[in-house]
């Protein structure tokens, strides 16, 4: 039998290399770099482009985030978020014209837990997706759980990660968002 700590780093190591190491041992291109938004998620590449993004032009987009992650892995969802932030303001798109917001639901909950709900699910991991949430609000991202998700899977508000929003559900917060002109990820 593995001692429950070492059962938790065979999770956890795999996870912190990820994020410690440059998008090339990520597998990608060196031409993948993080930032200039979101620092450390969400590596892009610069593109020459036929249509390039131009002064001015603005983005309200919004994810749908349902994929839950492996214990002690990021979500997809989140870090493809941060992609988009990154990409379009390394394309010279300002902070203030593009918007971004985030309805989450299904299994992709657990993503968005604090530490001590996270670690009581996980056998003790620590929720690597919390430094990037937390990155992704203090660039006044919204983030939106679904509350017929949360109510399904026992969360209650306050295990959720600060910052994080409750709507009444993931079909509520997307019918608002579109009626406020965001445009849905189609992937």
């Amino acid at each position: 039998m593995t001692h429950p700590c070492l059962a938790a780093a065979r999770f956890a190591l795999p996870a912190l290399l990820l994020l410690a190491a440059p998008a090339s041992a990520q597998g990608l291109p060196d031409s993948f770099v993080t930032g200039p938004r979101i620092e450390g998620y969400g590596p892009a590449a610069p593109v020459d482009q036929d249509n390039p993004v131009e002064a001015g032009e603005e983005f309200r987009h919004s994810f749908d985030i349902s994929a839950g992650s492996e214990p002690g892995e990021l979500n997809r969802g989140l870090v493809t978020a941060a992609r988009f932030l990154n990409m379009h303001a390394a394309s010279g798109a300002r902070d203030q014209d593009v918007t971004v917001a985030l309805v989450v639901h299904g299994d992709a909950l657990a993503s968005l837990l604090k530490t001590d709900s996270y670690a009581s699910r996980f056998d003790g991991l620590d929720n690597p997706n919390a430094p990037l949430v937390a990155a992704l609000i203090a660039e006044s991202i919204s983030i939106q759980v679904c509350g017929q998700s949360a109510e399904s899977q026992g969360f209650a508000r306050e295990e959720f990660l600060p910052g994080v929003e409750m709507a009444l559900s993931a079909m509520t917060a997307h019918a608002r968002l579109q009626r406020d002109g965001y445009t849905l990820n189609p992937f």
